[in-house]
């Protein structure tokens, strides 16, 4: 029976936290929380699907990898700041990250709790030409890959939250490499340019940990600041990297989205109440608040974050 992916993330993080209770901790130590001052939501849109990603398009609209409760049949869906709907990608099985850059829209594929429970390799990087609509196969023959950045080179890095857990790099020609070996349950990816480093969540792990794996030696250990709480019950998801350089991160089963500063430690929540939250991404193009963090749901919601005025 195939599970649906927000069944399957509750289901992981309970199964998860029944038998992690008796490992023992990576041994860093959970940053001190800090309080934040709280972000204002407003509810975008809601009667989607499953919806594990979202990324702009700088055209005025907003890709969302909608999924099915039996992992085929998903699509990348379409939506202008204005409500307006359409479909860019149909018949995809388990969409997953969404990167834009310029004139393409790059996406994962097989991301699906079938995936997970099968070791499938029918995973994929595909992209999609946003004037023609055109789309092609960037690699293929990976199992559940979930995030997805670029680094500088053109090589691509994908993640998995299940099974082995471990990034992987992928070359123009498609050639699979390990990369950062000591991150475990990587979920959300985001390349901060500024401080030419990768940023990843990681889901599963007793603890939570968002890191920061240095691009000019990957193999170093990553800087990591721990999320106070569980690490299965906080589940986090997708993250990105806003203009002041913290992480903000989707806590999946926590409902939550955390800020995370890589570089003081310091971490709060901005915005609670928000259930199976899955990917955060800061407005761009016409009609979508840059200052804003859009926040989709596995309960099919899209939700707008406004900062506090100073």
């Amino acid at each position: 029976m195939n599970l649906s992916r927000s069944t399957s993330r509750v289901f992981g993080a309970v199964a998860v936290a029944a038998t992690a209770a008796v490992l023992p901790t990576t041994g860093s130590a959970a940053a001190e929380p800090v309080s934040c001052p709280q972000w204002t939501p407003r509810t975008v849109a809601t009667g989607y699907g499953i919806l594990e990603n979202l990324g702009f398009d700088g055209r005025g609209n907003v890709l969302l990898s909608e999924q099915s409760a039996s992992g085929t049949g998903g699509s990348l869906q379409r939506r202008g700041a204005d409500g307006s709907t359409s479909v860019a990608v149909g018949d995809i099985a388990g969409p997953g990250a969404v990167l834009v850059v310029g004139d393409i829209a790059y996406f994962t594929t097989g991301n699906s709790a079938t995936a997970a429970l099968t070791g499938s390799t029918d995973g994929a990087i595909r992209a999609v030409h946003l004037d023609t609509g055109v789309v092609t196969t960037v690699a293929k023959g990976m199992t559940m890959p979930n995030g997805l950045a670029q680094l500088p080179n053109g090589d691509f890095v994908v993640s998995r939250d299940i099974g082995a857990g471990t990034l992987t790099r992928v070359a123009p020609d498609g050639t699979a490499t390990p990369y950062a070996p000591s991150l475990s349950s990587t979920n959300g990816l985001a390349f901060d340019h500024a401080r030419d480093r990768l940023v990843v969540s990681t889901t599963f792990d007793p603890e939570t940990v968002v890191a920061a794996v240095d691009y000019a030696d990957p193999g170093r250990a990553p800087r990591q600041v721990v999320v106070p709480g569980f690490g299965p019950l906080n589940s986090a998801d997708d993250l990105a990297v806003g203009p002041d350089g913290a992480a903000y991160v989707a806590l999946n089963v926590a409902g939550r989205v955390q800020r995370v500063d890589l570089d003081t430690g310091q971490t709060c929540s901005i915005a609670d109440g928000l259930p199976l939250s899955s990917s955060v991404r800061f407005g761009a193009g016409p009609g979508w608040n840059p200052d804003a963090l859009y926040v989709t749901s596995l309960l099919g919601t899209i939700t707008e974050l406004t900062p506090p005025t100073r």
